[in-house]
């Protein structure tokens, strides 16, 4: 549980980060996200959640 804890305020502090260095590239990219369709952000969405498990798999063992 404390790693599931450190891994969110990783998460908070990167995203915070972004929002605070780049403010305009982060809201351009975000108006972006209403041209992609669905499924590429589906499929796109699974490919980082695999690449997450992978690593988080491969660093536990």
């Amino acid at each position: 549980m404390k790693e599931l804890i450190i891994a969110f305020g990783l998460f908070l502090f990167i995203e915070g980060i972004l929002y605070a260095l780049f403010p305009s590239k982060m809201k351009s990219m975000l108006l972006k996200l209403n041209e992609v369709n669905n499924s590429q952000l589906r499929s796109g969405g699974l490919i980082f959640a695999v690449i997450g498990f992978v690593i988080i798999w491969y660093i536990k063992n």
